[in-house]
């Protein structure tokens, strides 16, 4: 079965996916709030009361969703602040349902950069610090196709003004992330990879 690794260094990063219970609890309900907000401030929802009690259950609940995902599920939070950035990856096979989505994306999403990563060759990046509407937040997304399946990595920031303070770790984290197989004894691989020059 196909999963994603990635080396996100502990300095800078607190992984969501596994930290169950107490730990990373913490990072895990402000990121969530972080991004309920986000999507209450696109859709003009004013912040409801009890929005921090619906974080926390969230914040509970997400380590056991993203361990169901089987390791197709990746995410991160800023270690210092945490309602500043959140990063998540995610494997998903490449049906044709899922290209027909990606060809329907808004013109905006074609404005695209070339972006190397060492284990799945150049894949497209945009950056979008100052999106159209100004209730979407500052983001930035990185894709790769590797044929069978399309790797993503988001990154949703709150603050305008400190995403391009940001941005440059998680180009870094993007070029760690990589596609691994787990084979058992004596099976053998149906596809040969070749490592990109």
């Amino acid at each position: 079965m196909s999963r994603l690794q990635a080396d996100a260094p502990a300095d800078l990063w607190v992984p969501v996916t596994g930290s169950l219970g107490f730990r990373g609890r913490r990072h895990r309900k402000a990121a969530i709030g972080m991004l309920l907000s986000q999507a209450n401030n696109a859709v003009g929802v004013a912040q409801r009361p009890g929005g921090g009690a619906f974080a926390w259950i969230l914040s509970q609940a997400a380590p056991l969703l993203m361990r169901r995902a089987a390791g197709r599920v990746l995410v991160w939070v800023w270690k210092s602040d945490p309602e500043l950035l959140v990063v998540m990856a995610q494997l998903q096979e490449a049906t044709p349902q899922a290209r027909t989505a990606r060809a329907m994306m808004p013109m905006e999403y074609d404005d695209t950069e070339s972006f190397p990563n060492p284990f799945l060759g150049v894949g497209e990046k945009l950056a979008m610090p100052l999106p159209s509407d100004p209730r979407t937040p500052p983001f930035a997304t990185y894709t790769w196709d590797t044929g069978s399946h399309f790797v993503t990595v988001t990154a949703v920031c709150s603050d305008r003004e400190r995403f391009g303070t940001v941005v440059g770790a998680v180009d870094a984290v993007a070029r760690t992330v990589r596609v691994v197989d787990d084979l058992k004894v004596g099976e053998v691989p149906t596809v040969l990879r070749i490592k990109p020059a």
